[in-house]
């Protein structure tokens, strides 16, 4: 048995998806453990692209059991297009192998329309899909759970206890137009009746097959640098995304932690606002973005790119204690002549190796680079690492020397099979 956490190691958009569906394989649960449908993780198989929002991407295999934990935030109409999409594409998705905890909290219309608002004002980069809002609530101790969702007296009795409050803040606090609580009631009760059979207690669920020798599959979302605690505040998600989340939002004991893998993108991109040091707007930016397809799958946002920022992967190497990298978007590098990372960060004549909390120094602060040969070679057909480009090797040992962590996978094209897997997590 090896449980293993997967968590993204930048700002989010690292290919998680592809790795955890990569690591799929030899896992027997895989659990999705905070975030809302922010989050969209893109998988390519064969010719088909799928991209998740709020199902592990594990539901790809019909023998493995995917679990929604309660430290994720659940909108359940997009939970719910979710499911008809992946039957649609032949997907068998049912109770038997989708399990959501009991205990995870519901994104409420009025969420939505409060994360619209205060966007507007306050730029801070979010989706709009009401996850902030939602946790407020959850922390408040006024959300309404899945638990109540399912029940048509509770979730009654709850939209009455909280609806009057939400609706006066919308009115007359962010003067936009209100909602109607009747509607809500009627369409997430039918929504309710639709998810009944896959809420569970999780939490004994997930007991109870570790128990058994079951291999455990923790699927994070976002990257380290959005974490509400240790990322660029406020510029940040609102859920916490470094390795200890997988217990916090599973319910599970971090004894029960065996690996955490990292995701690093082979350069580093950012969506929204916030502090990105090493970002690039000029002709090697766009190359980036063009060559790398560097647009959210949940908003279609373009996203800012710039070179591989050491500073802020080391941060989270840190904070998630990462066993193992997994790097991606290598191939996005090949044809540059010449590659750069920031190794650190310059104030004046003060040279900074972590990343600041006060926001405002970012503006201010100079790259200190390194600069690494590039490749010409197209690597998106290579499968064995020795057969990769000498350049290219020298820049994968290059990241693993100065992190102090192997890779253990390599992505070379988006496909599952564009993969170079070099130790085997799970054994």
């Amino acid at each position: 048995m090896a449980n293993v956490v997967v968590v993204g190691t930048q700002w989010g958009d690292e290919g998680k998806g592809k790795v955890v569906d990569l690591l799929t394989e030899k896992s027997d649960l895989i659990i999705r453990f905070q975030g809302g449908n922010n989050a969209g993780h893109t998988l390519v198989v064969g010719d088909r692209k799928v991209i998740l929002h709020l199902i592990p991407s594990g539901i790809l295999h019909d023998d493995k059991l995917c679990i929604i934990g309660s430290g994720v935030v659940i909108d359940p109409e997009i939970l719910l297009d979710e499911i008809d999409a992946l039957r649609e594409k032949g997907y068998n998705v049912t109770p038997d192998i989708l399990a959501i905890s009991d205990r995870a909290h519901v994104i409420m219309p009025y969420h939505k329309m409060i994360d619209h608002a205060r966007e507007a004002t306050q730029q801070i980069g979010t989706t709009g899909r009401g996850i902030g809002p939602a946790y407020e609530d959850k922390a408040r101790r006024c959300g309404i759970r899945m638990i109540d969702l399912v029940n048509p007296h509770m979730l009654r009795k709850k939209l009455d206890n909280y609806f009057d409050e939400r609706q006066e803040y919308l009115t007359k606090v962010l003067k936009v137009k209100g909602t109607d609580k009747e509607n809500i009631y009627v369409k997430f009760k039918a929504m309710g009746e639709r998810l009944k059979d896959f809420v569970t207690d999780t939490a004994v669920l997930i007991d109870k097959e570790s128990r058994e020798g079951r291999n455990l599959l923790f699927e994070g979302a976002q990257g380290g640098n959005l974490d509400m605690d240790f990322g660029t505040y406020p510029y940040v998600t609102s859920s916490n995304t470094i390795a200890g989340q997988a217990c916090v939002g599973s319910g599970v004991g971090p004894t029960k932690i065996d690996t955490v893998v990292g995701i690093c993108k082979a350069y580093t991109t950012r969506v929204g606002g916030g502090p990105f040091p090493t970002e690039l707007k000029d002709e090697t930016g766009e190359r980036l973005r063009a060559f790398g397809g560097e647009y959210g799958a949940t908003t279609g946002r373009p996203r800012r790119c710039g070179w591989l920022d050491l500073v802020a992967l080391k941060h989270s190497v840190r904070l998630s204690d990462i066993t193992y990298l997994a790097i991606t978007k290598l191939d996005v590098l090949t044809g540059f002549e010449t590659i750069k990372v920031a190794t650190a960060y310059k104030s004046g004549n003060t040279i900074i190796e972590n990343m600041p909390a006060d926001l405002e120094m970012y503006p201010d602060l100079e790259m200190v680079y390194e600069e690494l040969p590039g490749w010409e070679e197209s690597i998106s057909e290579i499968r064995s690492y020795d057969e990769l480009p000498r350049n290219c090797r020298d820049y994968i040992a290059y990241m693993e020397k100065k992190i102090g962590v192997k890779a253990a996978i390599i992505s070379v094209g988006p496909k599952r099979e564009e993969t170079i897997q070099l130790f085997d997590l799970f054994s």
